[in-house]
């Protein structure tokens, strides 16, 4: 959550005129590390809302970046990770990529993401993905709108290079422009949502259903719902 904002930043204080972000090793994002988990069902409520106002940031920071993004998704993109996947300009899948919101199922909601989820595949989509938590597969992540194209495994790097190249015979100063009003739109469409949705986020950390959740998961059994 900090250090992509970082490095975006880095990237465009270097003069870069497209970023490509991919994943180290088999996944590109696989969401919030599972050594946290437990930690968060401690937490005061002021570091829930802290942490959920710097995940906001983050998807804030990749959709206002200005210069091109291109996702080059290696493997599993999950929760937030799905996010960052999807909220960058161009996202190119591999075939061994997934997608998906898994949160509900240990007793989460996906807050942050829902809103650009919505503008990018409409709300029925959004719902399903949202409301059941299932992971989908490269090929479906393209027919329902949340990729640009899936390649091979051995193809990612290189198609994302060459729609890199491609970016780069356009002028920079119309990409940034362009860039600009589609951030403006898509700002204005959702800025009043996204802080909800950091409360709502921090909220339901404190909820009796995300203990249990966690607890589950960690444990590798079945949750016992409060209702």
């Amino acid at each position: 959550m900090d250090e992509l904002p970082a490095a975006l930043n880095e990237t465009a204080a270097l003069g870069a005129k497209v970023v490509i972000v991919t994943g180290a090793g088999t996944a590109f994002c696989s969401g919030m590390d599972l050594d946290e988990l437990h930690p968060i069902t401690s937490r005061h409520p002021e570091q829930d809302a802290e942490d959920s106002r710097r995940m906001a940031g983050l998807f804030r920071a990749i959709r206002d970046f200005p210069r091109p993004t291109i996702a080059a998704v290696n493997g599993p993109a999950l929760a937030g990770g799905c996010g960052i996947a999807t909220l960058c300009d161009f996202t190119v899948a591999s075939t061994a990529a997934r997608f998906g919101y898994p949160e509900v199922r240990i007793g989460f909601i996906p807050a942050m993401v829902s809103g650009f989820l919505v503008q990018q595949l409409g709300e029925k989509r959004a719902r399903d993905l949202l409301l059941t938590g299932r992971i989908v597969d490269a090929e479906e992540a393209l027919r329902i709108g949340l990729v640009n194209e899936v390649v091979s495994p051995d193809q990612l790097l290189p198609r994302a290079h060459q729609r890199a190249r491609a970016l780069l015979e356009n002028s920079p100063a119309a990409i940034e422009a362009t860039k600009r009003l589609l951030s403006t739109y898509t700002r204005a469409a959702g800025e009043e949502y996204l802080q909800w949705a950091v409360e709502e986020n921090a909220r339901m950390r404190a909820a009796d259903d995300f203990h249990e959740g966690v607890a589950s998961f960690l444990e590798k059994r079945k949750p016992r719902w409060s209702a």
